[in-house]
């Protein structure tokens, strides 16, 4: 997943997910908390990716999973989109990344993040720095 398409929440709370976005979502797709170089986002996983985060949760013991790693599933909502392909976030989805009305939703990979959008312009601001970019081509060993 790639690219930045910005969108707006709905009366109701819902986003439409981007066309390019929507085959590699999937029709269901899991939405819960993120975080991505110290700035409040939300992440959205595949169905299988999501399967595979639970499993190595399932396998924790259970002083393992007293631990944050908890709250990626407290405060994940399974997503299936309707026909217009619009879902929706949770207020404490929405509380916890600052979002409001107007969003960016980014392709990382092999996730989605969904963002407030000043909160975004703050991170893009710090990322497309040229030491940052050098450190992110070096972690990827490019």
């Amino acid at each position: 997943m790639i690219g930045q398409f910005p969108a707006k929440l709905d009366d109701k709370c819902r986003l439409i997910a981007p066309a390019k976005l929507r085959a590699k979502l999937g029709d269901t797709f899991f939405v819960t908390v993120g975080v991505n170089c110290g700035h409040k986002c939300l992440t959205a996983y595949t169905a299988d990716r999501w399967q595979t985060m639970k499993d190595k949760y399932d396998s924790l013991s259970v002083i393992e999973k007293a631990s944050p790693t908890s709250v990626l599933f407290i405060y994940a909502s399974e997503c299936t989109p309707d026909k217009q392909f619009r879902f929706s976030l949770t207020s404490a989805q929405m509380r916890y990344a600052g979002i409001t009305r107007d969003v960016m939703i980014v392709g990382r990979a092999g996730q989605a993040e969904i963002w407030d959008l000043e909160e975004y312009n703050a991170f893009e601001a710090e990322a497309l720095q040229p030491d940052k970019l050098l450190q992110s081509l070096e972690a990827i060993g490019l």
